[in-house]
């Protein structure tokens, strides 16, 4: 594949009826396979990119890791390899700290508000567009795990202390703080939970409601916690600077527009999902609880330790990490007033 950046930017030319139109088609590579939430919403992009240009531009989508595994996107996208992207941060934590921010342990468990306060972060703030330019990076739009929450098998977290000596599935500075209050932690990705679950591997998983029913854990779940704690929200497409700059302002605009419509959309999907998600599993017998305040207060301060050291891991990386981090709560704040005072955006 030539990863020539001059030539990130591919010209289709088709004929109609004897006249000529020129299609910009933008490759994007996307690691994960053609079928769920993200992938729905990155189908929705191309989508809106095709029929608000009137077919000027075209999206390509190389699913599956076809043309870069998720921990190569970073670098292939700077190099070319594809015009834009799906980035996960947890992949880059140092070298991507910036985009690390929306991973964080905050008390932040609306998937809207989360991932509107980090795409606000990524197009107005002057750090991370700094740092997206040394990395010949333009970001387009975000994406959210949602909240997380931890089912069980054979047992019920109603507290804090109810953590202690299980045997749970975490990860990144949640699954921390799991194993800080207790938890026996086990290496084991979501996919392998049922299994881990089934065979008593595992009491309890972290997860995220929409992933659990879609997963079918719940049929292998006694109860089901909801800690409305954080969520991972470090998941989104960005573009080559180069192919981006190659690219007509109203191209550019476009672009920019339909990604930040795509956070939306995808929080409408991603709700819903959630929502149904956690009837599935009241349907099934599962206990559904929902972590008391005080009890959700332990763990937001417990996770302060990891908000901490990505404070400490953006300075290193040559990032204001603390005047990124009031900028970024500020933007919580402001959306979950939003949210409080208007409503969703789809609900109107």
């Amino acid at each position: 594949m030539n990863i020539l950046k001059a030539a990130a930017l591919a010209a289709v030319t088709s004929f109609a009826g004897g006249a000529v139109a020129a299609e910009t088609v933008l490759i994007l590579g996307e690691a994960g396979p053609n079928r769920g939430a993200r992938a729905n919403a990155i189908q929705w992009f191309s989508d809106q990119v095709s029929e608000r240009s009137e077919g000027d531009m075209k999206v390509d989508i190389q699913w599956g890791g076809a043309l870069f595994k998720a921990n190569a996107s970073m670098q292939s996208i700077h190099d070319g390899v594809a015009d834009m992207g799906t980035i996960i941060s947890v992949y880059f934590p140092q070298e991507f700290a910036s985009y690390g921010i929306a991973d964080l342990p905050l008390d932040n468990p609306d998937a809207w508000v989360g991932m509107r306060a980090t795409d606000e972060l990524f197009r107005t703030n002057p750090m991370v567009q700094a740092d997206l330019d040394a990395k010949n990076l333009v970001y387009i739009g975000t994406f959210t795990t949602s909240q997380v929450n931890i089912g069980c098998k054979g047992a019920a977290i109603r507290s804090v202390d109810d953590i202690d000596g299980l045997k749970v599935r975490g990860v990144g500075a949640y699954g921390k703080v799991f194993g800080d209050v207790g938890a026996n932690m086990v290496r084991m990705s979501i996919y392998d939970a049922y299994q881990g679950l089934d065979s008593g591997l595992l009491d309890c998983s972290q997860g995220y409601s929409y992933a659990v029913s879609a997963l079918k854990q719940h049929e292998v779940m006694t109860s089901y916690t909801l800690l409305n704690w954080g969520q991972v929200g470090g998941v989104g497409l960005f573009m080559n600077k180069d192919a981006f700059d190659a690219l007509s302002a109203e191209q550019q605009a476009l672009l920019l527009d339909a990604g930040s419509d795509m956070v939306d959309y995808f929080g409408r999907i991603l709700t819903g999902a959630n929502a149904k998600a956690i009837e599935t599993m009241k349907a099934a017998g599962l206990e559904v609880i929902e972590l008391e305040q005080s009890e959700r207060a332990k763990l937001v301060e417990r996770g302060g330790a990891y908000v901490d050291a990505w404070v400490k891991t953006a300075g290193a990386a040559g990032l204001d990490g603390v005047a990124m981090l009031e900028d970024y709560q500020a933007l919580l704040t402001k959306y979950t007033q939003l949210r409080d005072t208007q409503g969703y955006p789809w609900a109107e």
